[in-house]
């Protein structure tokens, strides 16, 4: 299935978490490579992993699904609103086109009616509302294309601006009040309008139905690049990720793809035990394992996994299954993969969407906390190798060091101590520079524009200690 290539060019983010205002962009601004690749680092608490979180609420919002309710307590608290935008590349053929998307999130409390007068209500409930969607992309006028806004969901009318929005219903009066209906409906249930089913049935049908609409045809495909992205080629790993793992479950995130369909998800496998999982679960996994296996035993030599089978199951639905226990394998030797380091575990749960970044443009996938129990040199030169033969998108938090000397400078961001300017890039940076050891001599003497690093006091770190001891009784 071909389809076109889309990449996150840039984000701007306001209002979330600990971030008033933060710009990062993604693209290397020293020189051109294939790969597309972003190491962010910064001191704990500094919004490393506020990207992240923004990229899942992309993700969320491109899928057309609910937004969990943890993101309303993630809008700033001296703010009501966190806004996003997001900057895009389309790459179709030798055609490379811009995109942007910008939404803003709110927490509304639903309060029950019979309690409306309540003090306290246990019944209140928060969730999150996502408002104020604005599409933009070339626009074609009397002459070339401009960047301009596709559509826009701020206002009380279906759509803005309302020559797109005829362009979408027609002289349809039911089509319209269906969408309006749709538009609330989503505002209640914590998802996009633009992405949602409704609006893109709509929008795939009048396509359909106006073959003489040419430019609005453009505008949908524009719209289904941006679905199919968010859907198929963007992968958002957060740390629950490395939860699981330490919970004793093996999740497998990956994806598929041939010239008919999209194979994509997360299977989760049990490790502290056998397990019975579907036959199709069964399957899947060991298309994962066969591919991955050939980089797994070069990445910790000799080293291979296999699902042991230990029979034929039926499932509660009555279909067959099988219970199984994933091994790990080494010189002839087998044990239980559940005895495994955790750092071993992790390269395992991540190994078949970095072979996808290697070898396929079209996906991008984000990391938070991508070193956890990785050792650091094997870490650096598997980013050195992504880095300068890959071939797609990949977004990382860590907070090792040692890939700011095997990547190129213009790989890494880094966050800094002032709210109102998160992210930014070393500047007066030599090329025969180490970039690990300017980091440190920045933290300790300063020299960049915005401080990176907000010190710590080991004098007073050392009375602290002994004060809380002495709390203690001790």
């Amino acid at each position: 299935m071909k389809t076109d290539t889309v990449r996150i060019s840039s984000v701007t983010i306001q209002n979330f978490k600990n971030i008033m205002r933060g710009s990062l962009s993604f693209e290397n601004p020293r020189k051109k490579f294939r790969a597309s690749v972003l190491g962010l680092y910064g001191q704990n608490g500094s919004g490393k992993t506020a990207l992240i979180d923004a990229l899942e609420l992309l993700k969320l919002a491109l899928c057309g699904k609910q937004i969990p309710e943890k993101f309303a307590d993630f809008i700033n608290i001296d703010s009501d609103v966190a806004t996003f935008n997001f900057e895009f590349t389309v790459m179709a053929g030798s055609e490379t086109i811009p995109l942007s998307y910008q939404f803003s999130i709110q927490t509304v409390v639903d309060t029950d009616e019979r309690n409306i007068d309540a003090s306290f209500d246990p019944l209140n409930k928060k969730r999150v509302e996502i408002f104020a969607e604005i599409l933009k992309c070339p626009i074609f006028g009397d002459s070339k294309p401009r960047m301009g806004t596709l559509f826009d969901t701020s206002s009380s009318e279906l759509l803005l601006p309302r020559t797109r929005s005829q362009l979408l219903i027609g002289n349809n009066k039911k089509t319209e009040m269906d969408l309006l209906v749709a538009k609330k409906l989503a505002k209640v249930q914590s998802r996009s309008f633009i992405f949602s089913k409704e609006f893109l049935t709509v929008a795939r049908k009048r396509v359909k139905d106006s073959q003489n609409l040419e430019n609005f045809s453009l505008y949908i495909q524009r719209l289904e690049n941006l679905v199919t992205f968010g859907n198929y080629e963007l992968f958002v790993i957060n740390t629950k990720n490395s939860a699981f793992i330490s919970l004793e479950s093996q999740p497998f995130s990956f994806k598929f793809s041939d010239e008919t369909e999209y194979s994509i998800g997360t299977i989760m496998i049990p490790l502290n035990e056998s397990t019975i999982i579907s036959q199709g679960s069964i399957d899947a996994t060991k298309s994962i394992i066969q591919p991955m296996n050939v980089v797994l035993e070069q990445l910790v030599p000799g080293l291979t996994i296999r699902i042991k089978d230990l029979g034929t199951q039926v499932l509660k639905n009555g279909e067959l299954g099988g219970r199984i226990q994933l091994m790990s394998c080494k010189a002839d030797k087998e044990i239980p993969l559940a005895y495994e380091s955790e750092g071993i575990k992790k390269i395992i749960s991540i190994l078949q969407l970095l072979i996808v970044v290697y070898n396929e443009p079209s996906i991008t996938v984000a990391i938070d906390e991508l070193d956890t129990g990785v050792f650091e040199y094997l870490l650096g030169e598997l980013l050195r190798l992504i880095s300068e033969r890959g071939k797609g998108q990949l977004i990382f938090t860590s907070h090792n060091l040692r890939p700011l000397e095997t990547l190129d400078r213009g790989f890494i961001a880094f966050t800094t101590i002032n709210p109102y300017n998160r992210y930014v890039r070393m500047t007066n940076v030599k090329e025969t520079n180490n970039l690990r050891d300017f980091y440190y001599r920045d933290i300790m003497f300063g020299g960049q524009e915005e401080e990176l690093y907000e010190p710590t006091r080991n004098a007073e770190i050392a009375f602290a200690f002994r004060e809380a001891g002495e709390s203690r009784g001790s």
